[in-house]
């Protein structure tokens, strides 16, 4: 399966964590972001780079608004040049499709 054939279904509860074998295909897609485990529980990260910090504010609110379409929230830190986001599934703690779909959409909003 490949990222854009990811329905962007809001995770539940119930729903399953991605596989390691889907995880894997998914990251070929998403070559700069890494999966990172906190806790136990994987997460996707990726740090942005830009010019300045309005460019990187700038970008931290598209993702504000990426999360609040799809009702779907990361952890986003804001610094002079850099913008860290970090997507996963709190509902399931870890890593959903979503998770990758946004991710994915994320990346292009740069």
């Amino acid at each position: 399966m490949k990222i854009s054939d990811i329905q962007c279904d809001a995770c539940r509860a119930d729903a399953s964590r991605v596989s390691t074998e889907e995880a894997r295909g998914f990251m070929e897609e998403l070559p700069e972001w890494s999966i990172d485990s906190d806790a136990g529980v994987d997460k996707l990260r990726r740090v942005f780079s830009f010019p300045d910090f309005v460019s990187a504010l700038d970008f931290t609110n598209k993702v504000g608004a990426l999360a609040e379409e799809y009702n779907h929230h990361p952890d986003i830190l804001t610094e002079w040049g850099k913008t860290t986001v970090t997507w996963w599934s709190h509902k399931i703690k870890g890593l959903h499709q979503l998770d990758f779909a946004l991710a994915k959409k994320t990346q292009d909003l740069q």
